[in-house]
């Protein structure tokens, strides 16, 4: 017969709570001194932390130091097992919410980057607004993240909700229409055709050009355009593809609405806007079959509300 300890013996304590919190949050971040500013606690703390968990589980979580941070193979597990933990933790707090009809508790929600610079499509800000009038002691909590990984997030519980461009939709996800966007092919001030008088401007000109090109999937309309250009680098986000726009080096499509300080500015310009548009619709996402959460089912009743949109 084994003697081996168990891991974690007693009761879990409001404590060990706080302390399996912090390790998912630095797991999260990709390590301490990202978790930092996310936490707002110190370094240190964080790591004392993590060092009083792994002493209270009798096992190494992570290796941190030069060579970085990473989970052992216990740590991968207990990661695992923290998530399902704070998972069934928030479905108690939303299921006695709604016994008795507060709004307390949490909204986790994902939101693609870049979209609160749409200020004639307010809906997310106006109903963020609401939800926090109604219930002043909800927490919400937004993280920005690419629109996979908001999907798989939104799947597995870790999200409530999230905001996605609405381009291919996945059989476990309901669907609330919001709004569409509208982007333009651009260039920057140092680029060759910056300067070149529009009416010499030519389709077969600009699809030569040195192109950045989106890693993340885009409506069919884009695609078809992007097939007939030639592709010289790639990026994650709207911010990268800013950046390489910037550098005189690259065309490549941004939001209307994002470019638009850059356009203010003089420094960069849309390319045969005719020619080279396409428009994103977004939607936000729930989980079907998801249990009963009255923070979530208010929140999504203020996006479906008429709006009166307002920079």
């Amino acid at each position: 017969m084994s003697n081996k300890q168990l891991a974690l013996s007693g009761d879990i304590s409001d404590a060990d709570i706080r302390l399996l919190r912090i390790f998912r949050r630095v797991v999260e971040n990709g390590g301490f001194s990202s978790a930092e500013v996310d936490l707002n606690i110190s370094l240190s703390a964080i790591s004392i932390a993590v060092a009083d968990l792994e002493k209270r589980l009798g096992m190494k979580l992570c290796q941190r130091g030069r060579a970085g941070f990473a989970l052992t193979d216990e740590g991968s597990e207990v990661y695992q097992a923290v998530l399902q933990l704070l998972a069934s933790l928030e479905n108690f707090t939303t299921q006695v919410n709604t016994i008795t009809a507060q709004l307390k508790g949490e909204l986790n929600i994902g939101i693609t980057d870049n979209l609160v610079t749409m200020h004639n499509h307010m809906q997310v800000t106006n109903s963020l607004a609401a939800l926090k009038t109604q219930g002043p002691e909800v927490r919400i909590n937004i993280r920005m993240m690419p629109p996979g990984e908001i999907e798989k997030s939104v799947l597995d519980g870790r999200l409530h909700i999230g905001v996605i461009p609405d381009i291919k939709q996945l059989s476990g996800l309901e669907y609330i229409d919001l709004y569409d966007e509208e982007s333009k092919l651009y260039c920057g001030h140092r680029h060759s055709l910056f300067a070149l008088p529009a009416k010499k401007l030519t389709v077969s000109m600009v699809i030569a050009q040195d192109a950045v090109f989106p890693a993340n999937a885009v409506p069919r309309e884009n695609k078809a355009q992007l097939q007939k250009m030639r592709s010289a680098a790639t990026a994650t986000d709207r911010e990268g593809i800013a950046f390489l726009i910037l550098s005189g080096q690259y065309v490549g499509f941004l939001p209307t609405h994002y470019a638009q300080r850059w356009i203010g500015e003089e420094r960069m310009r849309a390319l045969l806007p005719k020619s080279f548009n396409y428009r994103t619709r977004y939607a936000a996402i729930t989980r079907k079959g998801a249990r009963p959460n009255l923070v979530l089912q208010t929140f999504v009743e203020e996006l479906n509300r008429p709006q009166n949109d307002e920079a």
